[in-house]
C-alpha cells in the first residue's frame, strides 16, 4: 500500500498496530500518534541533514491509523482495498550508521532495513481483525538519491483475504513496480525537501560545521 506519513518514506511500510478483535466501529486516531510520528520524523531528519554517523540509532515506537477512504486512494486497476479502516504499530530500530552511509555512499550504496514486525488491525465484515506482517525494506541509492526500492515482505499472518491483498501488493511492487515510482518520489522528497524545509535549524547547523 502507499506510504503514509513522512517517517515511513524511509523505513518502508513498517507502521501497523496490534489490537485485540472487537465489535466494529470506525478506528479513531489514538492519543499520541501524531506526536510520536513528529518526534521520530525530527530524529530521522537530524540524521539525514547532518549526516553524522555517530550518535544514537533510530529507535521509535509508532502507531498510525488510516481511514478506509485514505487507503483507497492507492487503489490500482489490479489491486483494490475492500476492507475498512486500519491501524498499525511498529517498533523501529535502525542503525544510524547504516542510514547515513546509504546517503554518503557515492555512486551507489544500499540500505537494507533489518526485519521489523508490524502488528495491525483491519476492519472486516463488522469486526476488527488482527494482522501481523514482517518486512525488511531495501533501497538502492545512487549519488545520494533513491533509485530502487523493495517492500520485501517476509511474512504476513491474518485473515486469508487480507493476507492475499497485502502479499499481492508487495509482490506487484517488488516484481513489476506497481508503487515503485511513487515510493521513490516520496523517499527523495522526504530527504531533500521535507527535512531541510521542516527543520531549517538542522540545515544551518550542518552548513556551519
Amino acid at each position: 500500500m502507499r506510504k503514509s506519513g513522512h517517517v515511513t518514506a524511509i523505513v518502508g511500510p513498517l507502521l501497523t498496530a496490534a489490537l485485540a478483535a472487537s465489535a466494529a466501529h470506525a478506528l479513531d486516531e489514538q492519543a499520541g500518534e501524531a506526536q510520536a510520528i513528529r518526534a521520530c520524523d525530527e530524529r530521522l531528519c537530524r540524521m539525514l541533514v547532518q549526516k553524522d554517523p555517530t550518535g544514537e540509532d533510530l529507535k521509535c515506537r509508532l502507531s498510525k491509523t488510516w481511514a478506509k477512504s485514505t487507503i483507497k486512494e492507492a487503489d490500482q486497476r489490479d489491486l483494490k482495498w475492500s476492507f475498512g479502516d486500519a491501524r498499525c504499530t511498529v517498533e523501529i530500530n535502525i542503525s544510524r550508521a547504516a542510514i547515513v552511509s546509504a546517503l554518503n555512499g557515492g555512486k551507489e550504496s544500499k540500505f537494507w532495513a533489518p526485519p521489523h514486525t508490524a502488528n495491525c488491525v483491519v476492519e472486516q465484515d463488522g469486526q476488527v481483525k488482527p494482522v501481523k506482517a514482517t518486512l525488511a525494506p531495501k533501497i538502492v541509492f545512487k549519488h545520494g538519491k533513491a533509485e530502487k526500492i523493495w517492500i520485501n515482505l517476509m511474512s504476513v499472518d491474518g485473515p486469508t483475504n487480507i493476507q492475499t491483498t497485502l502479499a499481492t501488493a508487495a509482490q506487484l511492487n517488488d516484481s513489476v513496480g506497481l508503487f515503485h515510482r511513487a515510493m521513490l518520489k516520496s523517499v527523495n522528497r522526504f530527504i531533500y525537501k521535507h527535512c531541510p524545509n521542516s527543520y531549517p535549524q538542522l540545515q544551518a547547523k550542518a552548513a556551519g560545521k
